[in-house]
Order: C-alpha cells, then structure tokens, then sequence
C-alpha cells in the first residue's frame, strides 16, 4: 500500500466522546489499543508492542500481531506508527484518550509530534478534541466560538500566521511553555494556521470537525 490512510488505536481507557472515526486502510492496534478498537467495532489488520495490556480474544482476532520484548526502547505507539509507515501510508489518524495514566497521555501527543513522522500527515482524535500535527498548513473547519489553541512541540515555531480566529497572528514566533496561542477562539466557521518552521500541535476541543486537506 502507497500513500494510503491507516489509523491508530491506542491503549488505556476507552476513549470518550469520539464521535464517527474516519475510513481507513490500515487499522493498526497499539497494545490495548486492540480492545479499544473491538469496542469502536473495528477489524484490526494489526497489533503491535508487548501485549501486556491487550486481551488474548482481541488479539486473537487481529489479521496479524507484532510482539516486541517488555523491555523495549519504544512505545507502543511509536511501534504503530513505524509500522504505518512500513506499509506505506502517507497519513495517520491517531485515536487516544487523556485518561488513564498522566504520562503515557503526555507521551503520545509529543511521539505524534516529534521529527521521525515528518513524512506523515497526522492528525489526532484525544476523547471529544481534535488535534492537528501541523509542519506547513492546515485548515480547520468548526464552530464560531469554539476554543483552537497553538502549541509548539520540539522548539519554536517561527513564520506562524493564522486568519479566521479571533486574535490573529502575523508572521509570528511560538514557542514552548509561553501562552501565545493558547485558548484563541473560533471567528469564522473555518480557520487557516500556516507554519514556516517548526511544528504546532493545533488543538480544538470539539468533536465532529473535518479538517480540509492541507498542501504538501
């Protein structure tokens, strides 16, 4: 498979508040993810990582399983995405849930975030939020009113200008840990974040939302 879509399920509690996943060609199982996706009444074509967290009924009806050592270097979730990108995927929806425990939560937004995916259009499903690895451009379409924030992942973002939010920025520089970009707002039903360098992880917490394609 070249330039298809896969998605991610990922372990832990069950996602809340995901509303209809998108198509895929690839359904891969991050561990527990394979529960997690029986649950959304998925067909998993894969699971993948140490199996400590998946029932043997979900992973008996995967298509094929990838077990790794406990003691492994990487995530369960960066295990998933190496194997999308194996199979030749250009793009990725990762599902995931800010339950359960604080850092495995944490981890899997900034493994969706770091440099080795620079190759793959990722987006994320994190219980009722939307979330958008963005390294170029991206369009959101949502409500008025509804809550986007901006948030540099790995260093600054620089060249950062959006339209169609309440408080624009122009040719901006974003950078960890600083509140610029958080919690902007929504000020037409679709709004355009471009970035020159650097990655952002653009957030909207609202179920439902499509992204419109971005250009590569």
């Amino acid at each position: 498979m070249t330039g298809g879509h896969a998605l991610v399920v990922t372990g832990g509690p069950f996602p809340a508040n995901q509303g209809p996943l998108p198509s895929a060609d690839l359904i891969i199982a991050a561990d527990g993810g394979a529960d997690n996706a029986a649950a959304f009444g998925l067909a998993v074509d894969l699971v993948v990582g140490d199996l400590d967290s998946a029932s043997s009924a979900a992973v008996a009806r995967a298509g094929k399983v990838e077990r790794h050592p406990e003691d492994k270097d990487e995530t369960d979730l960066e295990l998933a995405l190496g194997a999308a990108v194996a199979a030749g995927t250009r793009s990725v929806t990762v599902v995931g849930t800010l339950g359960g425990r604080v850092d495995h939560a944490l981890a899997n937004l900034l493994v969706a975030a770091g440099d080795r995916w620079a190759n793959l259009r990722i987006d994320l499903r994190i219980d009722g939020a939307r979330a958008w690895v963005v390294r170029d451009h991206v369009e959101v379409v949502a409500q008025v009113g509804d809550v986007v924030s901006l948030l540099a992942v790995g260093g600054r973002a620089t060249g950062v200008t959006t339209t169609g939010l309440a408080w624009p920025l122009a040719d901006a520089e974003v950078e960890p840990g600083v509140g610029l970009g958080l919690s902007n707002r929504m000020a037409a039903p679709r709004a355009e974040v471009v970035v020159d360098d650097g990655t952002l992880l653009v957030i909207v917490d609202r179920t439902g939302l499509e992204p419109v394609t971005s250009r590569v």
